[in-house]
């Protein structure tokens, strides 16, 4: 029965080594309870553990299968990512919403040398559970400069604003710090394109500056904090 559920592990992908989904958890409880039911009964012939094992095995690849194709069944069973803290303010609602209380913020912050919530750009907590943090760029600054002269922090956000501004047509985008997805899986993120105070219309002549025609051919387009766009197609042949 080791073997069978070291096997199964294998099977299942490298990912659920790392971090688990709520979905790829309750699998592995399970693998893990199938194994036990029949170890505990020696008298059971080892095909009660192996075929309900098999079974669940089957129906979790089958399920990764299809969420490869389909997002809106990725965010079914995985969830999304969830925004607690943007630009140093904190959303108490999406908070209450994943249960996250504030102890359980300020600690994973703590552990990423953060102590302040006005201290952060970005704070995302992923799927997985993990908290994704984001500094803002006075942090820092503050955290580099701290063994230079006032000078070089000076001269280093000049040099970041120079290189912000020389590129040509983002001016006006106001969010740093993190590459937001503009389309996922041929959709148009409206509410990222919101953020950047930017339409549909602007989208379209972005992708069609790529060759481009259509939304439904872009597999992920993500703009970064420089204003950079990246296209990624649907088929990698074109």
């Amino acid at each position: 029965m080791y073997f069978i559920v070291y096997g199964a592990i294998r099977v299942m992908g490298k990912r659920e080594i790392g971090k688990l989904s709520m979905f790829d958890l309750v699998v592995s409880i399970m693998l893990a309870e199938i194994a036990a039911f029949v170890i505990e009964d020696m008298e059971k012939p080892l095909s009660h553990g192996i075929v309900p094992m098999l079974t669940v095995l089957i129906m979790q690849i089958g399920m990764a299968f299809v969420s490869l194709k389909s997002r809106r069944l990725r965010l079914m069973i995985d969830g999304k990512p969830t925004v607690l803290i943007s630009k140093g303010t904190l959303h108490r609602d999406e908070m209450r919403k994943q249960r996250y209380n504030l102890d359980d913020l300020l600690l994973q912050l703590r552990e990423q040398n953060i102590d302040s919530i006005g201290d952060v750009e970005f704070a995302i907590l992923e799927t997985t559970g993990k908290l994704t943090v984001f500094p803002s760029n006075q942090s820092n600054q503050s955290n580099s400069g701290g063994n230079g002269s006032s000078n070089n922090r000076g001269s280093a956000h000049t040099k970041q604003k120079a290189r912000q501004d020389q590129v040509d047509g983002f001016q006006n985008i106001k969010y740093e710090g993190l590459p937001l997805p503009l389309i996922m899986d041929g959709k148009v993120q409206d509410q990222n394109l919101e953020l950047i105070q930017k339409t549909r219309f602007w989208l379209k002549n972005q992708i069609q500056q790529k060759g481009i025609l259509d939304f439904k051919e872009v597999f992920i387009c993500s703009i970064d904090h420089n204003g950079k766009v990246f296209v990624s197609l649907k088929d990698d042949s074109k």
